[in-house]
């Protein structure tokens, strides 16, 4: 072949061995997804060092139920990542467990007798109701009275966002989000718990209205102006599409790495890999990209622990 090829090398395990040396590795065993793994952590160091760029993340509601909401607390306390395209769902469990405990669960739990006993599964983590739908309740109707009695009738997800965030403590990203002024867009706001709970809400309500077309705006004035953008995209759905969506406006994004366990053949979104957002000017041709796939719960602290190893140095 032409082109000078570069060797297998075996991945070493070291005595006191870093996240970030343990990644490297992963890049240079040259092997399946560990090389994906390294590709995508030199990508985010870019992302992240870069100069003069908005860097988006986006993510499912699944995550957040789970410890991974740990490694989202920390891009966002960091102030790694400048805005933020989530679902409705991300809302309610960073909410919930804000205000009560999820439980260790199983996958192969009697779902009948679950159900029977008040429990939701979201796949081998428990959720009590009076974990989830109570709490949500108790705690949501008071801030939107406090919100609506401020004399707010217009407002949109991202200042909704913000309000909650300002009374959560630091165990919630939408704590951290209001804190360090980072915006979180919902585009799908009245899924969910959370949206039943604007919903209910609205029926004594019916002057207060939730304004998706002022984040449209901010997301406009955000890509228009960035003279670069890259985005860590956890899953797909409208999360990611919404992202994607809004970087073809200005011939795409620059950096992206996308973490998926969904498969390309069915021709969802959710499988689509990176190369074919190329396709629709929503990634730039020379853009530096990769579809890492697996289980963002076991990916996502990997890549993000070793990247800040790294760039901490």
């Amino acid at each position: 072949m032409a082109q000078k090829l570069k060797s297998v090398k075996d991945i070493e395990i070291k005595d006191r061995m870093s996240l970030d040396e343990l990644v490297k590795s992963f890049y240079d065993s040259g092997g399946f997804t560990a090389k994906n793994v390294g590709i995508g952590v030199n990508i985010l160091e870019k992302m992240f060092t870069e100069p003069d760029i908005f860097n988006f993340l986006s993510f499912p509601a699944c995550i957040l139920a789970t410890g991974t909401r740990g490694v989202i607390i920390e891009l966002v306390k960091r102030k790694l990542v400048h805005g933020i395209i989530t679902t409705s769902g991300a809302l309610d469990h960073d909410l919930a467990r804000s205000w009560a405990d999820y439980y260790h669960g199983t996958f192969f739990a009697d779902d009948a007798e679950l159900h029977q006993e008040g429990i939701n599964r979201l796949g081998n983590v428990f959720v009590p109701n009076e974990s989830y739908g109570i709490p949500l309740e108790e705690h949501m109707q008071p801030i939107l009275r406090e919100i609506y009695d401020s004399g707010v009738r217009d407002i949109s997800t991202k200042e909704l966002a913000w309000e909650f965030g300002k009374r959560m403590d630091e165990r919630s990203f939408l704590y951290w989000a209001w804190k360090n002024e980072i915006p979180v867009f919902i585009p799908g706001i009245t899924d969910g718990a959370f949206g039943s709970q604007l919903w209910s809400f609205w029926q004594d309500h019916s002057d207060f209205r939730i304004n998706v077309f002022k984040d449209e705006q901010d997301l406009a004035d955000i890509v228009f102006t960035a003279k670069k953008t890259g985005a860590l995209m956890v899953g797909g759905g409208i999360s990611k599409h919404h992202t994607i969506w809004w970087n073809q406006f200005r011939d795409g994004l620059d950096y992206a790495v996308y973490i998926t366990t969904a498969v390309e053949y069915d021709g969802s979104l959710s499988g689509a890999r990176v190369r074919e957002a190329v396709s629709w000017g929503k990634v730039r041709e020379d853009a530096d990209y990769v579809t890492v796939d697996g289980d963002a719960t076991v990916l996502l602290p990997l890549m993000i622990g070793a990247v800040i190893e790294r760039i901490r140095k």
